[in-house]
């Protein structure tokens, strides 16, 4: 049995769920609205404030799709009413980003600036208010998280952290493994 797939998903007074009969599930709140098509065969039951996914047999496709379909239904639950969010941060000399008329402009050592303009429901900032930031992190936010995902490994892949001193774009908690550079040969 589908451990991830038997949970109930928590449908909070502020979200509101739509479940078509051809099984297009609309999930609505403070943060935005989100859709999803599921599979047909899977059965979707909403009833008192929880969410829940069955399968109709224990075929390993059915099996797959229900953690599946749970999972994905989870994530537009917690996105319209919390949302979600990524940070980045860029480390090395003159390297530094902005925001204007939100196109967000980036200087990673390249003889050019660099401008991203992130797609619609996802929200790009620049925090200059950290300690010691001289526009070196990057917020992103939106309510679908493979939306804000996707987001930050393009933006992370326009400049990705080198390992011998670090420069680069890299997500705030992510770790770079460090090598050691060339050594005197006397």
């Amino acid at each position: 049995m589908s451990r991830v797939g038997n949970a109930p998903i928590a449908v909070s007074d502020a979200v509101k769920v739509d479940i078509a009969s051809n099984n297009l599930v609309t999930v609505s709140g403070p943060k935005g609205e989100l859709s999803l098509q599921v599979d047909p065969e899977i059965n979707l039951k909403l009833d008192e404030g929880e969410l829940t996914v069955s399968r109709p047999t224990n075929q390993k496709r059915h099996r797959a799709m229900h953690g599946l379909y749970r999972s994905l239904l989870d994530n537009m639950v917690v996105g319209v009413s919390e949302g979600y969010k990524k940070e980045l941060e860029i480390i090395g000399v003159g390297f530094r980003a902005a925001v204007a008329n939100g196109v967000l402009e980036l200087a990673l050592g390249f003889s050019h600036p660099i401008y991203f303009v992130p797609p619609e429901g996802v929200s790009v900032e620049v925090d200059t208010k950290r300690p010691g930031s001289k526009n070196t992190f990057i917020i992103i936010e939106g309510a679908n998280k493979q939306m804000v995902g996707q987001v930050a490994a393009k933006i992370r892949s326009l400049r990705p952290p080198e390992p011998y001193k670090g420069k680069g774009v890299r997500y705030v908690d992510e770790y770079v493994r460090r090598k050691a550079g060339k050594t005197a040969a006397r």
